[in-house]
């Protein structure tokens, strides 16, 4: 059975707000989508009131997903201040308590670095990031989990890149993730890693036109209402650029680190020392520089051409002072790997990209080990 824009109005109107009448009537709600059973909204409120419409927000989600024919929900609350008004606390997700110990060196104690709160179940949590697009961040992502997998570690894979998942397509994933007893998403499961994305909600082709308080609490739901279970690392493959979707990580969970993606040439590297700058003011530490597309081998003759040039982020990481991670080529074999969901940590283990990753699977590790022992 499927429901109707107008069935969720109606379960939306059941729910009375601080306003004192229904939340349908409160004018707070944006354009309701509803998607083959999958709906998307959210309650737009002053900062001010923030504290109070959360417990609104969470009502909302209860019905929406109590609604006939729905299969999913993603309902944010987005506050945003008025000129000349003092931010409102962010309160941390139901459940979950900030964790004192986790407040980062240096951060005053009102600071949001300073209300920081593990997620129970999770050892380490990375971010791999990208001052730009179009530089294989995702695909990167994905073959350094499974070379962590492959060390022995429990990982699990976050594409919180909301405009454009590419996780989906990269794992071969086309089903939906269901709910468990404690109405949290269970994450889908591809080469023993548990995975979640916003493109499992949505069709691959839908535009994702959120602004951004949306972005952020979406990632929010990502991040606390999925069952990820025990793990060893939870490696978040995050949007390019330095925006709203990296402070929202960095403020939200206790980041053990961020593995910057970069293609040689200077204008990706630019964008690359804005991201480990950025991490840096969040006090987030950069496990190292990954250079992507490093060199073009000719499959036929053996070629090697450094079509973007050679050794930037090599060259950048010892200027900057932060662990160089390698050298990932442009081949084809990675290319069709991606393409067909399989990943060239699982198509070819014992071949030499695997290999490459492995390396860099490694470094991650015993850079996480280090900071383990130092913590």
């Amino acid at each position: 059975m499927s429901v109707t824009k107008q069935q969720v109005l109606d379960s939306l109107a059941k729910i009375m707000t601080p306003r004192g009448v229904p939340l349908t009537a409160a004018n707070v709600l944006s354009e309701v989508v509803v998607t083959d059973g999958k709906v998307f909204f959210s309650i737009n409120v002053d900062a001010a009131e923030a504290r109070a419409w959360e417990d609104v927000r969470g009502r909302a989600e209860a019905v929406v997903r109590a609604t006939p024919g729905v299969t999913s929900a993603l309902i944010a609350l987005t506050a945003e201040r008025k000129p000349g008004s003092a931010p409102a606390p962010r309160p941390a997700p139901q459940g979950v308590k900030p964790v004192a110990s986790h407040r980062l060196h240096g951060a005053p104690a009102d600071s949001p670095m300073g209300k920081q709160a593990a997620i129970p179940g999770i050892t380490s949590i990375i971010a791999v990031a990208s001052g730009k697009g179009g530089v294989g961040k995702s695909t990167t992502a994905l073959n350094i989990a499974l070379a962590l997998r492959d060390l022995g570690l429990k990982v699990g894979l976050l594409d919180a890149d909301i405009y454009g998942p590419s996780v989906p397509r990269l794992t071969g994933i086309h089903e939906k993730p269901q709910l468990n007893d404690s109405k949290k998403m269970i994450p889908l499961q591809r080469f023993g890693l548990p995975l979640m994305s916003i493109g499992f909600l949505v069709e691959e082709e839908t535009p994702m036109v959120w602004r951004g308080p949306m972005v952020m609490s979406a990632i929010r739901q990502m991040l606390w209402e999925v069952a990820w279970g025990t793990l060893d690392v939870l490696v978040v493959d995050m949007p390019p650029g330095t925006g709203d979707a990296q402070l929202t990580l960095a403020q939200q969970v206790p980041l053990k680190g961020a593995v910057i993606v970069s293609t040689p040439q200077d204008l990706a590297l630019i964008d690359a020392r804005r991201g480990i700058a950025m991490f840096a003011k969040v006090n987030v530490p950069t496990l190292g520089i990954v250079e992507n597309m490093s060199y073009f081998q000719c499959p036929e003759c053996g070629t090697r051409s450094d079509i973007f040039g050679h050794g930037g982020a090599r060259h950048e990481a010892e200027r900057l002072a932060v662990p160089f991670l390698g050298e990932v080529p442009l081949h084809m074999a990675i290319r069709v790997a991606s393409d067909s969901g399989q990943p060239v940590m699982e198509s070819e283990p014992d071949g030499p990209h695997a290999k490459i990753y492995r390396a860099i699977g490694e470094k991650i590790r015993d850079q996480l080990q280090g900071l383990k022992a130092a913590g």
